[in-house]
């Protein structure tokens, strides 16, 4: 089965919905899923060298209030799922790019959901910057990259306009929310949801795929 999953790198919700998609295929061991991580651009317009914390936050949110609430909510669901988010520490919010690029570079090196982990929880636990090359070539090292391949890349032109086109097409598909969850090209869901219901949605697309193989 092959799982599309529509996600940012600066979206809490898809860290939290990681960590159920996670849970759900371990409800459903007999599930050979082949997992391809797609991107999204909350942010399609961030500079390139991100924005103060702050000051994105009340452009995109507006009061302190919303704020803690939007923070309170994710928080509250994340210590569920085993994630501890330090909204505090974040001073920047980055453009997303980069880390999107280097997902995709990775692709045949290592399992990206690996990568990913490690990216959401440089950004939501120890607060990192993660468009910064050099933070994400230390993340890419630490999952077994190379180093000096991952920075030259980064720093190069490769796989901008390939990420933006991706980014672009979803956007054409209808999809306005991550995480987005795509199962065979044939059965979507959007949202963090519980591992219960996507592990249901599993259980309807792995029937799909057992009725046309049986024909």
């Amino acid at each position: 089965m092959r799982i599309d999953v529509i996600f940012d790198t600066v979206c809490p919700w898809c860290y939290i919905g990681k960590h159920r998609f996670e849970r759900a295929l371990a409800l459903r061991p007999d599930v050979r899923a082949e997992i391809r991580w797609r991107p999204f651009l909350l942010n399609p317009e961030m500079p390139a060298a991100g924005l103060d914390r702050q000051i994105y936050l009340e452009r995109k949110f507006g009061s302190t209030y919303r704020i803690q609430r939007i923070h309170g909510a994710a928080q509250q669901a994340g210590d569920a799922d085993g994630i501890t988010f330090n909204f505090d520490a974040i001073k920047r919010t980055p453009n997303s790019i980069n880390s999107h690029r280097l997902i995709h570079f990775a692709a045949d090196s290592t399992p990206q959901a690996n990568l990913v982990e490690s990216i959401f929880q440089a950004y939501f636990v120890h607060g990192e910057d993660i468009g910064d090359i050099p933070v994400l070539r230390r993340l890419a090292e630490s999952c077994g990259l190379s180093g000096q391949e991952v920075e030259d890349f980064l720093r190069s032109e490769a796989g901008i306009s390939a990420i933006e086109t991706e980014n672009a097409r979803f956007h054409r598909l209808g999809v306005s929310g991550v995480p987005c969850y795509i199962l065979d090209d044939r059965y979507a869901v959007a949202g963090a949801q519980e591992p219960d219901m996507l592990a249901r949605l599993l259980d309807i697309a792995q029937g799909t795929e057992l009725e046309t193989a049986s024909r």
